[in-house]
């Protein structure tokens, strides 16, 4: 059972959400590009060193949920079930973080981030950084026996899915069409079917 965090983590916690949420606000009402990192410190009352010990940049302030998603893609391959296959743990994962995203709040928080250069450059480095996690993730359980190119190549596939079916009329109908595709992928990335 999880120990339930202190009061000093509670508090980061805290600042860290009111720094996001802040910064959020004020990109959204002003946008993204108008609204500075110091802009962002006073309004959440918060020195700028601080929103720095928080967040490494501009651009993380949007994409505040990032270790959160990365963390839940690698814990859907190393927390299933014995025997369980992976494919599936991986599209209920994404499912969720899918469902998560096509929340009417988040639509002017998609439209930010589509309008932004640096908003869509910085996503596409986070979603490499991600697949590349899930790579390691897969690639470490010895259950899976994959080669290094088929795990990282199934991460990237499994990382696609999630900005393809978030573009998609019908998310939900997109993930399944992009995992049957990736199940197909992995079967002949197996290594019966290699030898």
């Amino acid at each position: 059972m999880p120990v339930p965090p202190g009061r000093r983590e509670r508090k980061k916690a805290a600042t860290r959400q009111k720094i996001a949420d802040t910064a959020l606000r004020l990109f959204l009402e002003r946008g993204y590009d108008a609204v500075g990192i110091r802009d962002v410190a006073a309004e959440a009352d918060v020195a700028v060193t601080t929103l720095f010990s928080h967040f490494a940049s501009k651009e993380a302030l949007v994409f505040e949920q990032d270790e959160d998603f990365e963390q839940r893609l690698t814990q859907a391959v190393t927390g299933r079930a014995p025997h369980e296959p992976l494919i599936p743990a991986l599209r209920r994962e994404i499912q969720a973080l899918v469902r998560h995203c096509m929340v009417d709040s988040a639509a002017p928080i998609w439209r930010m981030v589509d309008e932004s250069p640096a908003l869509r450059e910085y996503e596409e480095s986070m979603r490499l950084r991600h697949a590349e996690s899930l790579a390691t993730a897969i690639a470490a359980d010895l259950d899976l026996s994959q080669t290094t190119t088929a795990c990282r190549t199934i991460a990237r596939f499994v990382i696609d899915a999630h900005s393809l079916a978030r573009e998609a009329a019908d998310p939900e109908a997109a993930v399944n069409e992009i995992f049957r595709m990736i199940e197909a992928a992995w079967e002949v990335a197996s290594p019966s079917q290699r030898a």
